[in-house]
């Protein structure tokens, strides 16, 4: 299943595009918006495969809003104006939908994002992948950073602090849910929009609230607390 969401100011536009999403078995419609701005946070959130993308909205274009963003979902334009077909094939659009859009262009499209994303997931998977250290860049180096060694992460819009043990924090451009989605579950959880702790490194927990060393308070959101908890209670002794 490809998780898509669909962007178009136009709202009869996104009505017909996403009409067609829920109707090609193999799509997962995630969400939908009339604005690309609104969909930032939630591509921060959520784990997203494919978007169809408007160009022309007003505050912040398609194009745009696709340049903008660090390692984007793949993508599918759609446009009433055909001159903009070579600059989404520049940004490694799959496809150029040009409105109105019949079914049969869309499946087309749609297949193509169907061939290129099954290519990807099957070259990742050849890749076995450690949970022992992991490679980040950060000010024109690869570094390379022991899991163990981690304390917890802190979001920072499109950047990353990791904090690690008896050294200075290592900033990285990179998403949370991106970093949430390599670090091995078993040792790593995600407590707040902003943090993601390294369980084993927890030693005192006070109202909501870790605390690592003696001047950093990490808050459980209300998002996260049930996970938290559940974790918490499944290593309490009573």
């Amino acid at each position: 299943m490809i998780s898509c969401i669909a962007i178009d100011d136009e709202p009869l536009a996104l009505k017909q595009v996403v009409s067609y999403v829920e109707k090609t078995p193999y799509l997962k419609l995630l969400n939908s918006f009339e604005s690309a701005i609104d969909a930032i946070t939630f591509l921060e959130e959520n784990e997203v495969d494919l978007m169809f993308v408007d160009i022309n909205m007003p505050d912040l274009s398609g194009m745009d809003f696709v340049k903008s963003l660090n390692n984007p979902p793949k993508v599918i334009f759609t446009t009433a104006y055909s001159e903009h077909a070579i600059d989404g094939f520049r940004v490694d659009a799959i496809d150029y939908l040009l409105k109105p859009i019949a079914y049969s262009d869309f499946l087309k499209a749609a297949e193509k994002a169907k061939s290129r994303i099954k290519t990807i997931n099957e070259e990742a998977a050849t890749v076995k992948r450690n949970d022992k250290f992991l490679f980040i860049k950060s000010e024109y180096k690869i570094l390379r950073i022991q899991l163990s060694d981690i304390k917890y992460i802190e979001g920072m819009r499109e950047y990353l602090r990791i904090h690690i043990e008896n050294q200075k924090p290592i900033m990285t451009l990179m998403s949370m849910k991106k970093m949430e989605t390599f670090l091995p579950e078993d040792s790593f959880m995600r407590v707040h929009r902003s943090y993601i702790v390294n369980l084993d490194k927890i030693s005192t927990i006070e109202r909501n609230r870790i605390i690592f060393d003696k001047d950093v308070y990490i808050p459980v959101s209300e998002q996260y607390k049930p996970a938290f908890q559940s974790y918490l209670d499944k290593n309490f002794l009573l």
